[in-house]
């Protein structure tokens, strides 16, 4: 029996950039809406079982209620694990569902949230859906599509080497072990605290490493993409020093925030390689927008990009091939 696994991050676009940025806030109610056409799709495409994390504002439990149970063909459920509040929510909903055998997981939420499900998911496909700050690894699409793509590739009715595609990753790794991954960027602030963990001001930052940077995203992976894009297929990666302006260019680092930043120096990575990160104080690694690893001068910190993060639903390709399958022919004339 197929299973299809849904994360809904509740605290998803409700950081400080609401107030220091320009930010836009999704509430309960738009996220339950988008839950209740995931769900509805999931069950249309014919997805045996759906599991779903519990969460402070009930998400599920109201989208379920929502729907009514007795119009759903397939069995929902909401997980049974404790709620803390914490990010560690996910991961542990992620773990969950692995170890059930989902065959994908939907997540709702923005590149933090995917982090932190990334963690734990192992070889289960995302189907991202973008409700966040930062929104690079998540897509913007329809609940009711995405629900459909997750459902097609959970029943296994198209080929996952054509309609998966295997993200990169960096590998932040303090005193020989993996501290913690980025899917995005991963940054080194001039800062002693934690504090508020979303980034939204460039003057503490010294380093970038990004997977991949555009001009059309926002935070600090747009910096590198203001003059050096590179795409998520693209087996490479890039770092930047900032500082002195050997070059300048201007940047959507924040929702509504657009600064010039100073460019000391810069460099493509390749897959696998390893760049070291020193520090002459106690400073902090912010990783896809979100301050989490302390480094001190005498830790050895190591950034390296990889080619093996998460396996991510490729929504039009998945469709597509579904379509030609006659996956949504209903009858066939005579």
């Amino acid at each position: 029996m197929s299973k299809v696994g849904i994360i809904a991050n509740p605290f998803a676009s409700m950081d400080i950039r609401r107030l220091v940025a320009h930010a836009t806030t999704m509430g309960s109610y738009q996220k339950i809406g988008i839950l209740r056409r995931v769900i509805l799709a999931l069950d249309w495409a014919g997805v045996g079982e759906i599991l779903i994390m519990p969460d402070r504002d009930h998400l599920g439990n109201r989208a379920l209620a929502d729907i009514g149970q007795h119009k759903l063909k397939c069995r929902a459920s909401i997980l049974k694990i404790p709620v803390t509040n914490e990010a560690e929510d996910s991961a542990k909903a992620s773990q969950l569902m692995r170890e059930q055998g989902v065959d994908c997981i939907v997540t709702m939420g923005g590149d933090g949230t995917n982090r932190v499900v990334a963690r734990a998911c192992g070889q289960v496909p995302l189907m991202p859906i973008s409700t966040g700050t930062n929104n690079t690894f998540p897509f913007m699409v329809e609940g009711t599509t995405a629900g459909l793509a997750a459902g097609i590739i959970a029943r296994g009715l198209v080929s996952p080497e054509r309609c998966t595609a295997r993200t990169k990753k960096l590998n932040i790794y303090k005193n020989g072990r993996v501290a913690d991954i980025a899917l995005i960027d991963a940054v080194v602030l001039d800062q002693q605290f934690i504090g508020a963990r979303a980034i939204w001001d460039i003057s503490p930052v010294r380093e970038v490493f990004a997977t991949q940077c555009h001009p059309s995203y926002v935070g600090m992976a747009s910096i590198g993409g203001s003059f050096h894009p590179i795409s998520a297929a693209d087996d490479q990666g890039l770092y930047l020093r900032i500082g002195k302006d050997n070059l300048k260019v201007s940047a959507a680092i924040a929702p509504g925030v657009i600064r010039e930043v100073g460019i000391e120096e810069y460099r493509v990575l390749s897959l696998d390689e390893r760049v070291g990160v020193s520090v002459s104080r106690l400073a902090i690694i912010a990783l896809d927008g979100e301050r989490e690893i302390e480094i001190r001068p005498q830790d050895k910190v190591e950034v390296e990009l990889r080619r093996d993060g998460p396996r991510v639903v490729k929504i039009k390709e998945t469709l597509e091939e579904a379509a030609q399958n006659g996956f949504f022919i209903s009858s066939q004339a005579s």
